[in-house]
C-alpha cells in the first residue's frame, strides 16, 4: 500500500500532465540536451529532468564533461544504470573522443574534452592546470566515481556499458542532436565539449535556443568558511564573502566557481557565442542551501527509486562532510538549474525569465581567461608564449594574453597578507565591448506556502517530480531479481599447510588484473595471498578498486583484504591541503583510449564479472578521524598500510612476506621506510624499471618526449622508487628489456585456445584478444604490450626459476628523482652508489606462455561464480536448496 503522499503525488502528476499537454498542442516537446559531469548533484538533475513530462520536454542526449568531478569510465557506466533504471535506454550518451588541436588552432574532430582547451593538444595525455583544485581521493573523484559506495549496491546494471572504439563520443552526440533541429542545451559542468563544438560547428548555433548554464559567481558572497557570530577570536575566515567556492585555492583564487574554473576559455567561448544564454550563478544557488527541514522532508519521501537514490547519494555526502557546516555549505547547484530552466521554458511567453523559482536580472558580464596585465609572455599562457600567431588567432595584447594560472600555489596569484588576486573562471559583470548580456538568476524564491516547513518554493517541486510515479524507476540491483541472494565466498583450507605469504602491490592495469589471475590459481600450499594493495597513482583511477573486489568474488577469495594507497605520488599533494595536488608524474597517462578509460572499465569487460558484495564505500568512524561515525563504519574502505599492519598480526613472526609489485612504488615506499615492517620483508619482485644498454635501447614513457628511458612504472612515482631502491630490501628487478622479449599475443593466445575453458581461462582470453586486437586497428592501443608484460612477476614468483630457464645477473642500479621529468624514473648502472639487485636477463618465453595458459586452465582453485550473467540466471530462478 502506498502512502497518502503517493497519492497526492500522482495528483499533482496528472495535473502536470494536463498543462502541459495544453502547453504543447501547438508543437513538439521540447528537446533537451544536459552536458554534465556527474556529480552528486548532476544526478538529481538528471533524474529530475527524467521524470517531466514527456509531451513537454524530451531529454534526448547526455554528454559527459570529463575534466572536473568524476572520470570518464566510470561516470559513463553510471550515466548507463541510472537510465537502466529508469526505463530510458534509448537517450544517447556521449563520452570522450581522441581528436586533438593542432599548434595552428585547427580543431580536429572529436576532441574529448579530458583537458581544458587551453591545454589540449594532439593527445589526452596532460596537465591539472585546473583540475587540481579538485580532490582526487576521500571527498572528491574516488566519492562521486562511486557515489560513496552507493552506485553499485543500489543502481541496476544494463546492457549499455563503455566498450572501446564503439563508444559514442561527446561530439557525436552534440553533432548528432543540435543537428536534428532546435534544441535547449543546460550545463551543469565545466564548458569544455560544448564549446569545442560551437567552435568547430558555427554553422549549427542557430539550431540552440537557449543555454543554461550553472556557474559562476557575480555578485554573490560566499556563506561559507565564515565564522559564527559570537566566536572566539581563534576562528579564522576561509572563503567568507568570496565571489567564488575553491574551497581548495581561495587563497590564490577567491573570485572563480568550480563549472567555470574547470576551463575559463571554454566558458568564455560559450557565453560570448550569440546563443541566448540563462546563467544560474551561485549568486542564485547559494540562497538555496540543503538545511536541515528539507533533509527531513527527504528522508520522508522516498516513494521511488529515484527518490531513494538520491537520497542515501545526499546522506553520505552530509554524513562525510568534513566539518560540522554542510546544512550551510551544501547548496541545490545542478537540479535547482534545472527546475529554473524548465520554469522559464514554460513561460517562454514572458520575455525577462518569469519562472516559479528564482529571481531573475539582466547583467552585462564577461568571463575572465586571463589577468592583467595583458600582452605579457611569462610562460603561463600557451595560447600566445613561444608563437609567433596566436593560437585561434586570438588578438595580441587581448582579454586572453595575460597571466594564466599555474596550479594551486601559482606565484602569481598571492598577494601578502590579503586574498589572492588571480581571477580566472571569474564570471565578472562589466561594461563594454567585451561584454554579454545574459539573464541571471539572483536569488531562490521563498516557498508561498509560509506553513510548510520547506523555506524554498523549488524544493517543493524537486521532491514532487522525484516522488511523482509516471515514469518512476522499474528497480534498483536488488529488486531487480525476484531470488536475489547477497552470497561471500571464503575458502575453508582445512589441514592444508599454506606456503610462501605473498602480498601483491598492483595500479590496476589490464596486466596487473592477468596477473592476479595467476596467483589465485596456484595451489594455497605454494602461495599464500595475504593481501592486495592498491597503488592508485598508475593506470587506473581509485574507484577501479571495486574491479578487484569483483574479481576476487569470482575466484571465490572473499576473504582476501584489499588496501587502498595513496592517491598521490610522492611530493605531489598539496602541503597546505593534501586531498589536492598535483600531476607532474599521472600526466603521462592517457585520459582516454588506451589510458585511464579503458583501465577504470578494464576494457569494457569490467561489468561481465560476477557482482562482489564487497566494495569500496565512503563509510567511516571517528576511530580513523572521520568527523563523525557513519550508519556502517563496519564496510569502511581499508587503507594501504593499514592492510599491512593486519598481515603482520596474523603471519607468524618467523615467517617472512615476499611482495610482488606491478606498478608504482608509492606504496612500498612508505613500507620500507618503516623498519617494524621491512625486516618482515624477504623479497621484493619489482616488475618495471630499464636498464638501457645503448642510445637505441629507450624506455616506454611514450606522452613525455623529453623523458626516453624511463619506464613508466618507475616514471609515475620516481621519488618512491628512488626510496625502494636506497632501501635494504633485496629486490629482483623484472625489466622492460626482458618483459618485451617474453611477451607475445599471438603465442599465449594460443596456448589459451588448447586448454579448458574454466570461467578465469575465458574471460582472461577475452581480454587478451580484445588487447590485441586494439593494437592492430588503433595508434592509441600501440603500447598494450606493456601490459602483456606485466603477467612475468606472478609467473616468476609461484613458480620454480629451473621451470622457465630462468637467468638471473647482478647490477648496481640506482634510480634519477630530481624533479626534471626528462630524467625521472630512470635507471642507471652505478657500482659505488648503486644497489645491488637481481635482475632477470633471460627467461624461456614460450614455456612462460604455457605455464600460464595451463595454470588458468586447471579445474582447481577456479571461479565460483562465472559472470554476471550467471549471476543473473541464479537471482532470476528458486535457489536450489537440495
Amino acid at each position: 500500500m502506498f502512502p497518502m503522499r503517493f497519492w497526492l503525488a500522482l495528483l499533482a502528476g496528472v495535473l502536470v500532465i494536463f498543462g502541459a499537454a495544453f502547453h504543447a498542442v501547438e508543437g513538439k516537446p521540447r528537446r533537451i540536451l544536459l552536458d554534465t559531469d556527474v556529480d552528486t548533484d548532476d544526478f538529481f538533475a538528471l533524474l529530475y529532468l527524467l521524470k517531466l513530462n514527456r509531451s513537454e520536454f524530451h531529454l534526448e542526449g547526455i554528454t559527459i564533461n570529463v575534466n572536473a568531478w568524476t572520470d570518464a569510465g566510470h561516470a559513463v557506466n553510471q550515466v548507463y544504470d541510472i537510465l537502466y533504471m529508469m526505463g530510458r535506454d534509448d537517450i544517447a550518451v556521449g563520452v570522450g573522443g581522441e581528436g586533438g588541436i593542432l599548434q595552428n588552432g585547427t580543431i580536429l574532430p572529436n576532441v574529448g574534452g579530458y583537458l581544458p582547451i587551453i591545454e589540449q593538444g594532439m593527445t589526452t595525455a596532460g596537465g591539472c592546470r585546473y583540475r587540481q583544485a579538485i580532490p582526487i581521493g576521500l571527498g572528491g573523484r574516488l566519492d562521486i566515481d562511486t557515489n560513496f559506495g552507493i552506485r553499485k549496491a543500489f543502481l541496476p546494471q544494463g546492457k549499455r556499458k563503455y566498450s572501446p572504439l564503439h563508444q559514442p563520443t561527446a561530439q557525436q552526440v552534440l553533432i548528432e542532436k543540435i543537428s536534428a533541429g532546435p534544441i535547449t542545451v543546460i550545463m551543469i559542468g565545466a564548458h569544455t565539449n560544448l564549446a569545442i563544438f560551437l567552435m568547430s560547428n558555427p554553422h549549427l548555433k542557430k539550431n540552440v535556443e537557449q543555454i543554461y548554464i550553472m556557474g559562476g559567481g557575480v555578485r554573490s558572497g560566499n556563506p561559507t568558511g565564515c565564522c559564527p557570530k559570537n566566536v572566539s577570536s581563534s576562528c579564522i575566515t576561509r572563503q567568507c564573502g568570496d565571489r567564488g567556492n575553491l574551497f581548495t585555492d581561495f587563497n590564490a583564487n577567491p573570485y572563480a566557481e568550480f563549472n567555470i574554473f574547470g576551463d575559463p576559455f571554454a566558458a568564455y567561448q560559450v557565453i560570448h557565442s550569440g546563443i541566448p544564454v540563462t546563467l544560474v550563478p551561485l549568486d542564485a544557488t547559494n540562497t538555496i542551501p540543503i538545511n536541515e527541514a528539507f533533509f527531513t522532508e527527504f528522508e520522508k519521501s522516498q516513494d521511488t527509486y529515484e527518490a531513494q537514490y538520491c537520497f542515501k547519494s545526499l546522506k553520505m555526502a552530509r554524513d562525510t562532510w568534513f566539518d560540522n557546516q554542510f546544512y550551510t555549505s551544501y547548496f541545490m547547484w545542478d537540479s535547482f538549474t534545472c527546475g529554473v530552466a524548465v520554469s522559464i521554458m514554460r513561460n517562454s511567453n514572458k520575455h525577462k525569465g518569469e519562472n516559479e523559482f528564482a529571481e531573475m536580472e539582466y547583467m552585462n558580464i564577461t568571463v575572465v581567461t586571463s589577468n592583467k596585465p595583458y600582452g605579457i609572455s611569462d610562460g603561463s599562457n600557451p595560447f600566445f608564449d613561444g608563437l609567433k600567431v596566436p593560437k585561434f588567432n586570438l588578438k595580441k595584447g587581448g582579454v586572453h594574453s595575460g597571466h594564466v594560472q599555474q596550479g594551486l600555489r601559482d606565484p602569481f596569484c598571492f598577494v601578502k597578507d590579503g586574498k589572492g588576486k588571480c581571477q580566472d573562471g571569474y564570471t565578472a559583470e562589466v561594461n563594454g565591448p567585451d561584454s554579454v548580456k545574459v539573464l541571471v538568476a539572483t536569488k531562490a524564491k521563498p516557498n508561498r506556502d509560509v506553513r510548510s516547513p520547506l523555506d524554498r518554493e523549488y524544493f517543493i517541486s524537486f521532491l514532487n517530480v522525484l516522488n511523482q510515479p509516471q515514469y518512476a524507476g522499474r528497480f534498483n540491483f536488488t529488486t531487480e531479481f525476484p531470488y536475489y541472494k547477497e552470497e561471500t565466498y571464503k575458502p575453508d583450507f582445512g589441514n592444508k599447510t599454506l606456503g610462501k605469504p605473498v602480498v601483491f602491490d598492483m595500479d590496476m592495469s589490464a596486466g596487473d588484473f592477468l596477473a592476479l589471475f595467476y596467483l589465485l590459481k596456484v595451489p594455497v600450499e605454494v602461495i599464500n595471498l595475504k593481501g592486495i594493495i592498491v597503488s592508485p597513482t598508475g593506470w587506473a583511477n581509485a574507484a577501479t578498486i571495486d574491479v578487484i573486489y569483483d574479481l576476487l568474488h569470482m575466484m571465490g577469495r572473499d576473504d582476501i583484504p584489499v588496501g587502498l594507497g595513496d592517491v598521490f605520488a610522492m611530493n605531489q599533494s598539496d602541503p597546505i591541503f593534501p586531498p589536492v595536488g598535483d600531476c607532474n608524474y599521472a600526466k603521462a597517462i592517457p585520459h582516454g583510449n588506451g589510458g585511464l578509460l579503458d583501465s577504470d572499465t578494464l576494457y569494457g569487460l569490467a561489468r561481465h564479472l560476477p557482482r562482489s558484495p564487497r566494495r569500496y564505500t565512503a563509510e567511516n568512524s571517528l576511530k580513523f578521524g572521520a568527523p563523525r561515525d557513519t550508519n556502517h563504519p563496519e564496510l569502511r574502505q581499508s587503507l594501504a598500510m593499514e592492510i599491512w599492519e593486519s598481515i603482520l598480526q596474523t603471519t607468524e613472526p618467523e615467517s617472512k612476506i615476499t611482495v610482488l609489485t606491478n606498478g608504482p612504488l608509492t606504496n612500498l615506499a612508505k613500507v620500507v621506510s618503516m623498519k617494524n615492517i621491512s625486516s618482515r620483508i624477504r623479497e621484493v619482485y619489482v616488475v618495471g624499471g630499464h636498464i638501457s644498454r645503448n642510445a637505441l635501447d629507450k624506455g616506454n614513457v611514450f606522452s613525455v618526449p623529453s623523458n626516453q628511458y624511463a619506464e613508466f612504472n618507475m616514471f609515475l612515482d620516481p621519488f618512491a622508487a628512488k626510496t625502494v631502491f636506497q632501501s635494504e630490501v633485496n629486490i629482483t628487478l623484472i625489466p622492460l628489456s626482458i618483459q618485451h622479449k617474453a611477451s607475445s599475443f599471438s603465442n599465449i593466445l594460443c596456448w589459451l585456445h588448447k586448454i579448458k575453458k574454466t570461467p578465469e581461462a575465458v574471460f582472461t582470453k577475452r581480454l587478451l584478444s580484445r588487447l590485441y586486437r586494439l593494437k592492430q586497428i588503433h595508434h592509441r592501443y600501440q603500447h598494450m604490450d606493456t601490459f602483456l608484460g606485466e603477467i612475468l612477476g606472478a609467473v616468476l614468483l609461484a613458480d620454480s626459476p629451473s621451470n622457465l630457464n630462468a637467468k638471473f645477473e647482478v647490477k648496481s642500479v640506482k634510480v634519477l628523482a630530481e624533479g626534471d621529468e626528462s630524467t625521472d624514473g630512470k635507471f642507471v648502472v652505478d657500482e659505488e652508489y648503486g644497489k645491488l639487485v637481481r635482475v632477470l636477463k633471460h627467461v624461456d618465453a614460450k614455456t612462460y606462455h604455457e605455464m600460464y595458459a595451463k595454470r588458468l586452465g586447471d579445474r582447481s582453485q577456479s571461479a565460483k561464480v562465472g559472470s554476471f550473467e550467471e549471476q543473473k540466471r541464479k537471482w532470476s530462478h528458486p535457489h536450489d536448496t537440495s
